[in-house]
């Protein structure tokens, strides 16, 4: 089938006042792609359109294929089925060059080339989620992939379509919450549930889509999902941590502190289970869509809520047999720890708004004005016990704009603005952030020019942001240019040959430029520098893309020259008891090579049995060669799925090399492999639209932890786990 990689032109962004006025010619700009790893005919779960060659095709606006950003993943169907879970970075951790922070069941985030926080942009139908999960890795995304039609991966220079937040890449989750299409059908019910071992899980969605007339389409959505104590392999704490604990323990029995002791030693030798892990959360979501000719109007409004715990440090102020600066760590005046004692919990509450819209130009220069709004209400509040903590208010909206050009001869493009704004506050004892608001201004245009075989391909963004603190009596204005050449050659079998160059810049977050105080969620005292300077990178790629034979080739190498990287570094001293991360800046390089090939070893009628290879590899340090902190290892994937009519099975290796080239302070993470077996069973005859998937994950219960974590030498991976699900759509 043949095979293509394509990033839609998202709608760009309007100042707020224009955004609304455009609101009325709202929009859905899709990408097109094929998912490379199922070579069985697609199914209609989600109504998609399906060409004769059997490729998945959807719209992009303006575009007919976009390069510059080094292709596109998307996760779907049975896949996406296959590796759900509650936090979009675990559901994306197989894909190449995507690794998940991992900082606890509760909240993982994705990590795509090595790259997080705020250089990863995690959107919803090309809205950023506008939340607080950029800021830290123990807040969680306010995503459900549970409603999610599918996952869309996009690597390089995103920045150029989405901002300064996404100049390591992004992530976009498409769900129905704003129909797509017109229905020929009385209703349509989307609907998964499934349940496993190692967290006691119980969750399930439906979608309900109901056609009021020809032209008008409400929505109704919801999902629960609820987690125990996750259940893992062999001990919490990794082998470092725990011999200083015992260590620690020593010294308090030798000092006559034994219940202290006893303490220790229930905490170095808990296995088993980790403690304060579970998870509960639901969703709820209502809208509309409105259809005209080639034009609509949508709307949405929605619910997310969640809580869960946080799993803090074993240890963490106990300071007994180490030198520590005067002061620090001692118990207070009831003899307690400062940090450490009580268990932490967090619980996320977001309202949500959104509307799209489309309005259909005719055949002159511009083919369309696609517009797109999001408003977020969103709440985030950090428990120690029954106590608050910290709680973080974030009001912001993003919206954007485009206009969609025709093809002429080979030319076709599109032009956007975008306005991004947020209001942010944090208040209680360890609000480590004053309050904020940034104010964010874009303008951006992509053009492509086709002179087969040969294509060319320009990207440029301006952007203007604004921080300010008006406590701090602090206020700081960036000016930011992005912009990106590529260059692409097409076989006449569809493989896919070409190089880009780019230089993307990011303007300092709030929380890098005013963080200054204890965070008692990831046990840190974390300190910013309101003089932090723009970050840039230059970076090249070269890439191949595309059908080889009956199988499919995806491979792709690049390299990224930063200076003014900025960075959270732990800085050996400590602060209220707990470790000091600084901020700091300095010259960098990211070099990176990551691919994935799928093919048809063995083909007979009625059966195919797919081999899959997948691997990736980062290496990123400071211009004096010093390792930058938190970059996954080498990773290799080799899977052999037999597919049928009613089944497919598939199982898979992955391998997690060992990390020993590490910052200053981190310490190094053993390599480990996962086993994991699944077996899909699609009952009914010509109708893929019921698939009951049943998989053992991590079948010889093999202890795994991700280097990218802050928590990963006290948050292990899930140890042995039997799921099943079963998917449904009519």
């Amino acid at each position: 089938m043949l095979y293509r990689h394509l990033i839609a032109a998202r709608p760009l962004v309007l100042p707020l006042g224009l955004a609304l006025c455009a609101v009325a010619a709202p929009v859905h700009a899709q990408e097109r792609a094929q998912n490379t790893r199922e070579t069985s005919e697609p199914d209609d779960f989600h109504d998609r359109r399906v060409a004769t060659s059997g490729e998945i095709v959807v719209t992009a606006a303006g575009l007919e294929q976009l390069d510059v950003l080094a292709g596109t993943s998307v996760v779907e169907g049975v896949e996406l089925q296959r590796n759900l879970d509650g936090q979009i970075g675990e559901v994306l951790a197989k894909v190449p060059g995507v690794s998940a922070t991992s900082f606890s069941p509760g909240a993982s985030r994705p990590v795509l080339r090595g790259f997080s926080g705020e250089r990863v942009k995690v959107l919803i139908d090309g809205i950023g989620a506008i939340d607080v999960s950029n800021t830290s890795a123990d807040h969680a995304t306010s995503i459900d992939p549970l409603t999610a039609e599918r996952v869309e991966v996009l690597r390089g220079p995103a920045v150029l379509l989405y901002g300064s937040q996404a100049i390591g890449g992004a992530v976009n989750v498409i769900d129905k919450r704003i129909p797509l299409r017109r229905l020929n059908e009385p209703f349509h019910i989307d609907a998964l549930a499934g349940v496993d071992t190692a967290s006691d899980l119980r969750q399930g969605g439906a979608s309900l889509d109901v056609p009021l007339s020809d032209r008008f389409v409400v929505h109704v959505d919801g999902s629960y999902r609820k987690t125990d104590d996750l259940e893992i392999a062999g001990y919490a704490a990794a082998p470092g941590l725990r011999a200083d604990l015992l260590h620690d323990a020593e010294h308090e029995e030798e000092e006559g502190h034994l219940d202290e002791a006893e303490e220790l030693r229930e905490l170095a030798n808990q296995r088993g289970v980790l403690p304060n892990s579970g998870t509960e959360t639901w969703s709820v979501n209502t809208g509309f869509a409105f259809f005209e000719g080639d034009s609509n109007l949508g709307a949405a409004i929605g619910w997310y809520d969640t809580t869960y715990g946080v799993p803090v440090r074993p240890g963490a102020g106990h300071h007994h047999g180490e030198e520590e600066p005067e002061g620090e760590g001692e118990h207070d005046e009831d003899g307690e720890h400062e940090h450490g004692d009580e268990l932490v919990t967090i619980g996320l509450r977001q309202f949500r708004a959104d509307m799209r819209g489309r309005l259909a130009l005719g055949d002159g220069f511009f083919s369309a004005l696609n517009t797109r709004v999001g408003f977020s209400d969103y709440t985030h509040t950090e428990f120690e016990g029954d106590a608050v903590g910290t709680v973080f208010d974030v009001k912001g909206l993003e919206a954007r704009a485009e206009l969609e050009q025709n093809d002429r001869g080979g030319w076709s493009g599109s032009t956007g603005v975008q306005y991004y704004f947020r209001d942010f506050d944090a208040y209680g004892a360890e609000a480590y952030v004053p309050k904020n608001r940034t104010d964010q201004f874009a303008v951006f245009a992509l053009q492509e020019i086709a002179f087969d075989p040969l294509q060319l391909e320009l990207a440029g963004r301006y952007e203007a942001t604004d921080v300010e603190s008006q406590v701090l009596g602090f206020q700081r204005s960036f000016d930011t240019f992005s912009g990106a050449l590529g260059l692409v050659y097409e076989t006449d079998g569809g493989l896919r040959f070409g190089v880009t160059g780019s230089r993307a810049e990011r303007a300092p977050s709030a929380e890098e430029l005013l963080s200054n105080g204890p965070h008692i969620a990831t046990q840190a005292f974390e300190v910013g520098d309101p003089n932090l300077k723009v970050e840039g990178a230059w970076g090249v790629e070269a890439f191949a893309r595309g059908p080889i034979g009956d199988g499919t080739v995806s491979l792709a190498v690049f390299n990224n020259w930063f200076d003014n990287y900025i960075y959270l570094s732990k800085t050996g001293l400590e602060e209220d008891g707990l470790p000091v991360f600084e901020y700091l800046q300095g010259d960098a390089r990211y070099f990176g090579i990551e691919g994935e090939v799928s093919y048809p070893v063995y083909e007979a009628d009625g059966f195919t049995l797919l081999a899959d290879l997948r691997g990736d590899y980062i290496r990123a340090e400071l211009s004096d060669g010093t390792p930058l902190p938190r970059i996954p290892p080498l990773r290799l994937l080799g899977a052999l799925e037999a597919q049928t009519g009613p089944f497919d099975a598939r199982v898979e290796a992955q391998w997690f090399g060992e990390q020993d080239r590490i910052a200053p302070f981190e310490t190094e993470t053993d390599s480990f492999t996962h086993v994991n077996a699944s077996l899909a069973w699609k009952p009914m005859r010509g109708n893929d639209n019921l698939t009951v998937l049943l998989q053992a994950d991590n079948i010889f219960d093999a202890e795994g932890r991700r280097h990218a974590s802050f928590t990963k030498d006290f948050v292990p991976l899930a140890g042995r786990n039997f799921k099943l699900s079963v998917r449904t759509s009519f």
